[in-house]
């Protein structure tokens, strides 16, 4: 990616970007399926290193105080190592579930790191319908919880408000150039391949394998990264919560496409999705900017 090209896309409306971002990340769970074999923090790793490289033709701009650095490593890899912890100590459905309510997190929580934003009924109604939505497309309907995987469902729990917390920390960062998510990425894809070092067993990629990887971690794991930081400091980040709720609705519709089966629940779950992104966004347009 030139200097050029990377400057043109921070400059997109915000809600652009971060449906960039969601379309990228609904792509995320295809790919996967393509890398299964891979262990997971190597995945993660190999990936966020190759995602690094969206802005190494920026490196100049890797520059900023270990505080906001730290922030960065807090957001990509205590994210997934909380996630994937939770994945190996309670079932997937369940810990999923739990994960998915860092948009409804972002919406709830915009007060608390923007005072000139408000929660409001609409806002919230809006967010529910979406996060019932998503619950919808996760489970499948059938869900239940048990005490015995009480850890696990902590660490999803922790998983979400990391996202969310990072997400609107670095909403009021304005004066970091987005280019730094690239340091973010590089620093937490070496954690990360430490972690398949440490806790992984050895595992050769194979050749037929790294053109998956290089398109998850430029993509996914990459530009994605940056979509969605460029997306927050410029927009509203509870409009941009209530649009995330569009990642497991696309994610389930590309892999139907690929071969999946769509259900009436996908069509219950589609209508909660969209009903709730289109209240929130008539409520931005519609009211007093608070």
């Amino acid at each position: 990616m030139t200097a050029p090209v990377f400057a043109r896309i921070a400059s997109l409306p915000p809600l652009l970007l971060a449906f960039a971002a969601v379309l990228l990340w609904s792509m995320l769970a295809a790919m996967g399926l393509k890398l299964r074999g891979m262990p997971p923090f190597l995945l993660v790793g190999a990936a966020l290193l190759i995602g690094s490289l969206v802005s190494v033709h920026r490196i100049r701009e890797w520059r900023a105080p270990w505080k906001v650095v730290a922030l960065g490593v807090y957001g990509l890899f205590a994210y997934h190592l909380a996630l994937f912890v939770a994945l190996r100590n309670a079932p997937a459905v369940e810990a999923n579930l739990i994960n998915y309510l860092w948009p409804l997190l972002i919406v709830v929580l915009t007060p608390l790191f923007m005072r000139d934003k408000r929660l409001t009924a609409r806002h919230a109604i809006a967010a529910l319908l979406g996060f019932g939505g998503a619950a919808l497309l996760v489970t499948g309907g059938k869900f239940a919880f048990e005490w015995r995987y009480a850890t696990g469902y902590a660490l999803a729990l922790g998983a979400a408000l990391i996202w969310s917390t990072y997400s609107l920390a670095t909403s009021r960062l304005g004066s970091m150039p987005t280019a730094m998510v690239g340091l973010f990425c590089a620093v937490s894809g070496v954690l990360a391949l430490a972690c398949h070092a440490l806790f992984e067993p050895h595992y050769a990629i194979a050749s037929a394998d790294w053109p998956w990887l290089i398109a998850l971690g430029l993509g996914p794991m990459g530009l994605a990264f940056f979509a969605w930081d460029a997306a927050l400091k410029r927009g509203d980040p509870r409009s941009i919560g209530l649009l995330s709720y569009l990642t497991p609705l696309l994610s389930t519709l590309v892999l139907a496409a690929g071969g999946g089966t769509l259900t009436g629940l996908t069509f219950v779950a589609m209508m909660l999705i969209l009903g709730g992104a289109l209240l929130g966004s008539w409520q931005a347009k519609n009211a007093p900017r608070s």
